[in-house]
């Protein structure tokens, strides 16, 4: 277990230590996060919340912010919320000043150029934790195009293009296929930058492939639609056994359940 008072950069340095993984769980409303928080606090593991700028519209900015902030003040393990997929200066501006601890910078639909310039304009609005995913030359970032990224931006953690992919496919989501990861990628990209790593589109992965993606160098795994799928089919389950029911609070725990049973899954293999 990681103590409950270091901040994030002490926690990924740790787990970059140790070769295991801090999961990063994707949340856009309370049931979900208190699946998160359960699972963590009953593993005693540090965790990331993460809000990408259309949940960040929903839930609302200071609203996560604050939420985060009263769960640390009332669980004795470290949980760190981060600002995922944020696309512009002004977005990511508005993370720092609501106090995140981590805030991804997305340029990946820029210029390489283009890509270092507008990453270290964000990393110079405040001390938070900065994550960047470098659009790679092809389909997958190459080690030398990565450590030139880092070197140029100063970054704090990678995010390079491994095999890795956004969202599930039917066949994944149905359990006929996995995702893939280029895991001597991986080392390479490490070996040759040394950077804190994290694995974006880490749902539907296959399980061995992210217990040697986190030994080679992976320091954050993200998960999202899994939880979003376990979240959508316990209310389809809940409202099928209850159709009279109206009362959120009487449905959604079965969501709270369903997410909370992924992410020990996750957390558990990435600690491994």
């Amino acid at each position: 277990m990681a103590p409950s008072g270091m901040n994030l950069r002490d926690a990924l340095a740790d787990a970059d230590r140790r070769r295991v993984a801090i999961g990063h769980f994707n949340i856009s409303d309370l049931a979900a996060l208190k699946g998160v928080v359960a699972a963590a606090a009953a593993l005693r593991l540090p965790v990331l919340v993460g809000v990408s700028e259309g949940e960040r519209d929903f839930v609302g900015v200071r609203e996560i912010a604050a939420l985060i902030r009263t769960i640390r003040a009332e669980h004795p393990y470290p949980i760190f919320l981060n600002a995922d997929h944020t696309h512009s200066l002004s977005r990511a501006e508005e993370a720092a000043r609501a106090g995140f601890d981590e805030i991804i910078f997305d340029g990946s639909a820029l210029s390489f150029d283009e890509n270092v310039r507008e990453t270290k304009r964000a990393i110079g609005t405040s001390s938070a934790v900065r994550t960047e995913v470098p659009k790679g030359m092809g389909n997958l970032t190459t080690p030398a195009e990565a450590k030139a990224f880092v070197q140029a931006t100063g970054i704090d953690v990678l995010a390079p293009a491994v095999g890795n992919m956004h969202g599930m496919l039917a066949s994944m989501v149905r359990g006929d296929a996995r995702k893939r990861l280029d895991i001597e990628r991986i080392k390479a990209i490490k070996d040759e930058t040394g950077a804190l790593m994290t694995l974006h589109g880490g749902s539907g992965t296959d399980d061995e492939d992210f217990r040697r993606a986190i030994k080679a160098g992976m320091t954050i795994v993200h998960i999202n639609t899994e939880l979003r799928l376990a979240w959508r089919r316990s209310i389809e389950s809940a409202l099928a056994q209850h159709p009279d029911e109206v009362a959120p609070y009487k449905i959604l725990p079965d969501a709270v359940k369903a997410v909370q049973e992924v992410v020990t899954g996750r957390l558990r293999l990435f600690s491994s």
